[in-house]
């Protein structure tokens, strides 16, 4: 007996049809004893469209009112998804996050899950129920809802995973599993065995779509083996957990990632003494905007003045006006630029522990490529740089097959 949760992401139930091919086989790999949750997203581009619906009505990010819309796309999934099962002869029930018992932050649009309570599913699956539960959504302690940003349905799966203490969560996407880069962009991507979770988290923070960081937080905190895999094949995919356990699979650079929703902000003319700093980034964090690269130069030794840049999500972009804006009424600041187009390009490896030069290598490549760099930053595993957008594939084809494939020899 095995307790499984499977996410099915929304390509994976774009149509009617789709989902009937999903429930014949999960009844088909069913044992007798097994206890299934499936997590699904809204229908194909569901989500998309309830976005263009919103900025028909309003340009301004209403959040509240935002995440109550676009919850509504994996409700709707979620119910033709049991009838799908019923119509097959199988028991089974519909939940939203909140029946789920998924508790979540009130930050609208990009909500944490901060608690499950997961005895309503249990009690559903001991009835002989499959669950489906709707991701990307859970209920704050006032009663609202909240979505969980792109990609928030691999959280709700791992993480209601790792509170039933299931045996795997599968994440089925339209990819058979997770790739050095991005196969649309470079031919040559391979498809990895493993990864690890640090790694991983690495790779889905700087760019690659395939997983939610907070997905594989999750999965790190719990111990839960992730599989990432296709729903149009069988194939084995790629199993994310805490360490190797094939040492072929282990090399100083796993992979390579590239976010283009990326935004630079240019603060110009900024006093330069003790506490504005924080003045900004805490005035921003409270506004739940997310900052990540960071640069603070000084014009000249002794100068008053200094330059601030720093990288947003374009998803952040109006937010980050109306902050900014505000805060020049209080702070002293020449003015500010947003640039939303900008990408960045990111190499990522625990294998980099230890081997001096890889830094050099990459800005090699990019400069023999005629890239320029405008920010660099680094962790223990990872090298980003924020290039120009128009320049990324080129940049992550090259940085893949000089460093990352002749690497794996």
């Amino acid at each position: 007996m095995a307790l499984i949760v499977k996410k099915f992401g929304g390509s994976s139930v774009a149509t009617p049809e789709k989902m009937f091919n999903i429930v014949n086989r999960v009844l088909a790999g069913k044992k007798e004893d097994d206890n299934i949750v499936l997590v699904v997203s809204a229908m194909g581009d569901t989500t998309d469209e309830l976005v263009s619906l919103a900025k028909q009505v309003t340009s301004h990010p209403y959040g509240r009112e935002m995440d109550r819309l676009l919850s509504t796309g994996e409700q709707m999934s979620i119910a033709l998804m049991a009838m799908a099962f019923m119509e097959k002869g199988h028991p089974a029930v519909s939940m939203t996050g909140e029946q789920a018992g998924i508790k979540s932050s009130n930050a609208y649009g990009k909500g944490r899950i901060t608690d499950i309570d997961p005895s309503r599913v249990f009690e559903a699956l001991k009835d002989g129920n499959i669950v489906i539960v709707a991701g990307f959504q859970g209920i704050t302690d006032d009663g609202d809802i909240t979505t969980l940003g792109r990609g928030g349905s691999d959280t709700t799966a791992v993480a209601l995973a790792g509170a039933m203490k299931a045996d795997v969560c599968e994440i089925f996407t339209d990819v058979e599993g997770v790739y050095s880069t991005d196969p649309r962009i470079s031919p040559n991507a391979v498809k990895l065995a493993e990864i690890t979770y640090g790694e991983m988290l690495e790779m889905a923070r700087l760019g690659a779509g395939v997983m939610q960081p907070r997905a594989v937080e999750m999965g790190s905190r719990y111990g839960v083996p992730i599989h990432v895999r296709s729903t149009f094949s069988d194939n084995e995919g790629t199993i994310i957990r805490e360490a190797y356990t094939m040492s072929a699979n282990e090399h100083v650079i796993t992979g390579v990632a590239d976010d283009t929703n990326v935004a630079k902000v240019s603060l110009a003319g900024v006093e330069n003494k003790p506490g504005v700093a924080h003045t900004i980034f805490q005035t921003l964090a409270d506004g739940n905007v997310d900052v990540d690269m960071i640069v603070q130069s000084v014009r000249t030794i002794n100068d008053a003045l200094t330059d601030i840049v720093f990288t947003i999500t374009r998803d952040d972009v109006v937010l980050a006006k109306d902050i900014l804006e505000n805060l020049k009424k209080t702070i002293r600041m020449d003015d500010f630029v947003i640039n939303e187009h900008m990408a960045k390009v990111s190499i990522v490896g625990a294998g980099m522990l230890g081997q001096p030069g890889v830094a050099a290598k990459m800005f090699g490549i990019l400069s023999a490529e005629g890239i320029n760099i405008e920010i660099i930053s680094t962790s223990e595993i990872s090298i980003s740089c924020l290039i120009a957008e128009d320049r990324v594939k080129e940049a992550v084809h090259a940085i893949h097959d000089k460093l990352v494939l002749d690497g794996r020899g």
